[in-house]
């Protein structure tokens, strides 16, 4: 009844590109939200940044995909292409440290494109909501292209 009071929260992009929608991501996992909802990049910047404040929960041992807790509790997991866990690291150098409160903006990943390119790697980058069920109104900015740790790719409302 009192939706209107709930307040929205929003997301910026992790890497300067073009936001699509999931169902644009070569890997069903993403592309059929079996991971969780959100918008994906398609890359044309090198460093990723956190879309948003938060606790760098986890950063995969390859470097490849990281996961923050937001303060409200939503749990977000960049994925940085496709199958580059493959790669072993190899493209990646992580930034920041597991575990560290980042702001929005902060960078967290540098990616070497032309390798992870040249090795026949998508750097198409999927950003989610992996705690779908405690979120609502999830609104995205499909089809702009968007600058790292500047513009909004998709906003939501908590349940």
């Amino acid at each position: 009844m009192f939706d209107f009071l709930k307040k929205t929260y929003k997301l910026v992009a992790p890497i300067d590109g073009k936001v699509v929608e999931l169902s644009k991501v070569p890997d069903p996992v993403f592309a059929e939200k079996m991971a969780g909802d959100g918008v994906a990049i398609e890359t044309t910047g090198d460093t990723i940044v956190s879309p948003a404040d938060g606790k760098l929960s986890m950063i995969f041992k390859t470097n490849h995909a990281f996961g923050i807790t937001l303060k409200n509790g939503i749990e977000l997991l960049v994925h940085i292409g496709i199958d580059t866990v493959a790669l072993d690291g190899k493209g990646f150098e992580r930034i920041a440290k597991e575990g560290q409160e980042v702001k929005s903006g902060d960078p967290i990943i540098k990616i070497n494109r032309k390798e992870i390119l040249d090795s026949g790697y998508s750097l198409i980058t999927p950003v989610l909501i992996t705690n779908v069920d405690d979120v609502k109104d999830i609104s995205a900015n499909i089809g702009v292209e968007v600058k790292a740790g500047c513009d909004e790719i998709l906003s939501f409302k908590i349940k």
